[in-house]
């Protein structure tokens, strides 16, 4: 009977997720070692034997907890930060080599950066850590944006990456970002995580090997797979440290080796990390009407500093629920804004709406048309100089006091902004111009020379 109490108790432990130390499922009552007992707490120990659960209908009944902590029970602890639970989840090979020592002093030298760097994480870490775990890949991918753009969503490079994890035009296309003239999915933080983890996942089913992944991610599958190429004729290794790359690749995974060691230890390195809580920073609230930005961090209670920070993406100064109907907001803070949203008085949401340019034209006269200054039409749609307004482009415009209407899907989602240079429109018009003068010209001389013929023919005629 002890060994089927056992039994029970094990297959219960099992069940409600705890660990057991030290009893076995073996079929041998023999073979199972048992859990051993200080004589000085032996008079405080149940007797397992006579712990005879009643089992009503098959329905297992709940272990106490003194009873778990007597026969050897332990529950895990949760990590203490979120900076530990990274730690427990390191699984990429460490790679050993005087670039590594030259990052981790270039790092060393500068605390105040890392500091920084790791207080501007904090917002976005905790998401990241989340959906690595859910995909099962290895935790130090969430150091990534420390070496892409120092975790700063709004970051652009000169070769035009932008966002956190710094997406070319093209290849977030290719993963679903969307790219138009009111919202940039490469700065969002769901939206770019999520690519940014789906391009890694298909990298390291390409290369199988997980440096070679950021290999690829950084200088591109194509460049990796032929260098490993070009390694394999020649009878040489195909791993990232013997493949020839351009610096900046061969730096790339010193630098997260790097940062890893870092957060593994930083003591080691003159650095310091702040407490990160292992918790959700934000959460997603749905939005069903155009509305300003402005105001949305106003009914959050937030600054407007972090409400852009968690919303990188919306770079204009409304927010299209139709082709964004989800904002974050801090965690404390989405209840507040629901409530003040359903107890705002304030009459309208939004300000702005979308305006489609009927010709070419020039900013000045499309800012007439709409009644704005010009040089609050280029603010608000970031238009820069010397450029004229396409037909067919979407612009932001003040919204008129009648117009109820939202902005409809087809703008929200495919709004574009197309611009060409002054002296290009210029040039063209003049080649136009010149091949009607010409042509005009031409239908001219041909049209003396051919009266001409008749006067000719005409003349011969009144002789004959």
């Amino acid at each position: 009977m002890k060994f089927f109490s056992i039994l029970w108790l094990t297959s219960l432990l099992w069940l409600t997720g705890c660990a057991s130390t030290g009893i076995s499922t073996a079929a041998d009552p023999q073979s199972i070692p048992m859990v051993s007992t200080p004589a000085s707490a032996a008079a405080d120990t149940p007797d397992v034997a006579a712990y005879q659960p009643v089992i009503p209908g098959g329905a297992l009944l709940p272990i106490t907890t003194e009873l778990a902590a007597s026969l050897g029970v332990t529950s895990l602890a949760p990590p203490a930060d979120l900076w530990e639970r990274i730690r427990r989840g390191f699984a990429m090979p460490d790679l050993e080599s005087q670039l590594v020592r030259d990052r981790e002093q270039w790092y060393s030298t500068r605390p105040d950066y890392i500091l920084r760097m790791t207080e501007r994480s904090r917002k976005y870490l905790f998401h990241i850590v989340e959906e690595l775990e859910r995909r099962n890949m290895p935790t130090e991918l969430a150091l990534l944006p420390f070496i892409e753009s120092a975790f700063n969503p709004q970051a652009v490079s000169r070769a035009k990456a932008a966002g956190m994890w710094q997406f070319m035009p093209a290849t977030g296309k290719h993963f679903e970002l969307k790219q138009n003239a009111f919202r940039d999915d490469r700065r969002d933080v769901l939206a770019s995580t999520r690519a940014a983890l789906d391009y890694l996942q298909k990298l390291y089913g390409m290369f199988g090997d997980w440096q070679l992944a950021l290999a690829a991610y950084n200088w591109g599958e194509g460049s990796v797979g032929r260098a490993i190429a070009k390694n394999q004729r020649a009878g040489l290794g195909t791993s990232y440290s013997d493949l020839s790359m351009p610096m900046e690749t061969r730096f790339y995974v010193p630098k997260l080796q790097a940062m890893k060691n870092i957060v593994a230890n930083p003591q080691a390195f003159n650095s310091s990390l702040p407490h990160i809580e292992n918790h959700p920073f934000f959460q997603t609230v749905d939005i069903h009407r155009d509305i300003d930005v402005a105001l949305a961090a106003k009914l959050a209670e937030v600054s407007l500093e972090d409400f852009k920070a968690l919303n990188p993406s919306a770079s204009r100064p409304v927010i299209l629920a139709a082709g964004t109907p989800q904002i974050l907001l801090p965690w404390d803070s989405a209840a507040v804004f629901q409530s003040n949203l359903e107890a705002y008085a304030g009459g309208r949401l939004a300000s702005w709406t979308v305006w489609l340019a009927p010709v070419t034209m020039r900013p000045a006269d499309a800012a007439k048309r709409v009644g704005m200054t010009e040089s609050a039409l280029r603010s608000v749609n970031s238009i820069p100089p010397r450029v004229v307004i396409k037909a067919g482009s979407s612009l932001l415009v003040p919204r008129a006091t009648h117009l109820e209407t939202d902005v409809a899907v087809h703008l929200a989602e495919n709004g574009q902004l197309s611009l060409s240079s002054e002296a290009a429109t210029k040039r063209s018009k003049r080649k136009s111009g010149k091949g009607v003068r010409l042509s005009k010209a031409k239908s001219g001389k041909a049209g003396t020379q051919h009266a001409r013929r008749k006067n000719t023919v005409a003349t011969r005629l009144a002789k004959q």
